[in-house]
């Protein structure tokens, strides 16, 4: 089989030195450097800088970005409440509609490498399903850049917020993959009532749940144990997350190891992005078996005003927060935005095989430490073969190609401007 790329030269996650072969937007050989077969196609000389999979960006907020838009002062308040009551007051000031701001982020994760987020959506009495229909269009208009998971997220509660749950279930009609939550003892004021809505909207549509959680000691651990119940019931083992989830990373560390068993029994997995003083201790609860990946959450919004495009920001903080310092600990931070990630969001294998998806990065970087420790250029980032994006003094050339009529190349390597 002819090849339509080539990257020579690249370096694998484990140090091995290969040309990745693609052909119809799927990896078709990987094999030592200038051992393949030569082809058809383009070649990228990698020059021994790091190749992996697409990243992962676990949990955004596209339609709340204000990227593309002018610059807003950031609005004071600490509690949820006040930031979402900040939030609904610099809606109506913001001077770019949603699909506008989404599209800015979405296409500038796309350029960093992310091949895959997902996305929390308001909806609220005010907004009802129109945010979520905006990121609905952009995901189909965007679907060969990036590709998008939406949660139906009811940032202003369930119970507190007229017609949420019914709003929840129109949002999961016209296409959102999973049902949000925020807070259904610390906001809402009864968990019980508010997860009753959530787990009942996702056996009604057969979707997952991701759920806000910020509530802190034994309240955030009771919750953690009785989300856990209702996915060991409902047999959603892998089908839950609970974002963020602070109570983790302020407990008692004999506290944790026991609500992280329970997690890994029923499946449910944990997102964080590296609060300061409540990131949860990834290294235990990944010793217990927990899932952990990381997400951006906010980026630059009334929630806010910090943050980029980069989910490997993201593992860095993580990284930074966690006080990982050996290569080892810097993978882990690494795999928190790639493979288990996609573990989180069901996506299945993404890593760098025959027969795998070209969805790929090019890192001027060497080991996946370095990218964690300081995040590099992305040189090539590829969507099912086809670049997202390149940087402009890539290295790229024709192969010189043997016909079989000849015994001389009629097509000398040139260097492609």
């Amino acid at each position: 089989m002819s090849a339509s790329l080539v990257i020579s030269g690249a370096r694998l996650a484990d140090g091995a030195l290969v040309d990745v072969s693609i052909s119809d937007g799927m990896i078709a050989q990987i094999s030592p450097t200038r051992s393949h077969e030569p082809g058809y196609g383009e070649y990228v000389h990698a020059g021994g800088r790091l190749l992996t999979e697409s990243l992962v960006n676990g949990h955004a907020h596209l339609d709340k970005t204000l990227m593309g838009a002018s610059w807003q002062p950031h609005l004071p308040g600490r509690t949820v409440k006040e930031r979402v009551a900040a939030e609904r007051l610099l809606r109506s000031t913001v001077d770019a509609p949603i699909h506008v701001r989404a599209r800015r982020l979405a296409t500038d994760m796309a350029a960093m490498g992310v091949g895959v987020v997902r996305t929390h959506v308001d909806i609220d009495a005010t907004l009802r399903t129109s945010a979520v229909q905006d990121i609905l269009a952009l995901r189909e208009s965007l679907r060969d850049v990036i590709d998008v998971q939406i949660v139906a997220f009811p940032q202003s509660g369930i119970l507190h917020e007229p017609g949420a749950a019914e709003l929840l279930g129109d949002a999961l009609s016209a296409g959102a993959d999973l049902v949000g939550g925020l807070d259904p003892a610390g906001f809402d004021g009864d968990a019980g009532e508010h997860l009753d809505v959530v787990f009942g909207l996702a056996e009604r549509f057969g979707s997952g749940v991701d759920i806000h959680l910020h509530d802190l000691g034994e309240l955030g651990l009771a919750q953690l144990r009785d989300i856990s119940a209702r996915a060991t019931a409902g047999g959603m083992s892998g089908r839950v997350v609970v974002s963020h989830a602070y109570t983790l990373g302020t407990a008692a560390i004999d506290d944790v190891r026991r609500v992280a068993d329970t997690l890994a029994t029923a499946g449910v997995a944990i997102m964080t992005n590296g609060p300061v003083g409540m990131t949860p201790p990834v290294l235990i609860l990944r010793e217990h078996g927990v899932t952990v990946f990381a997400g951006s959450d906010n980026i630059r919004d009334a929630w806010w005003p910090y943050g980029t495009a980069d989910i490997v920001d993201t593992a860095r903080n993580v990284a930074y927060q966690s006080d990982f310092r050996t290569d080892e600990e810097l993978a882990v931070a690494f795999d928190l935005v790639t493979a288990a990630a996609a573990d989180a969001l069901g996506l299945g294998r993404r890593d760098i095989r025959v027969g795998g998806s070209a969805d790929l990065v090019l890192f001027d970087a060497e080991t996946v430490a370095e990218v964690v420790a300081a995040p590099p250029a992305r040189l090539l980032v590829l969507k099912a073969g086809r670049t997202v994006t390149a940087a402009p003094d890539l290295r790229r050339s024709q192969p010189v190609v043997h016909h079989p009529t000849t015994t001389s190349s009629t097509n000398p390597m040139g260097v492609a401007p």
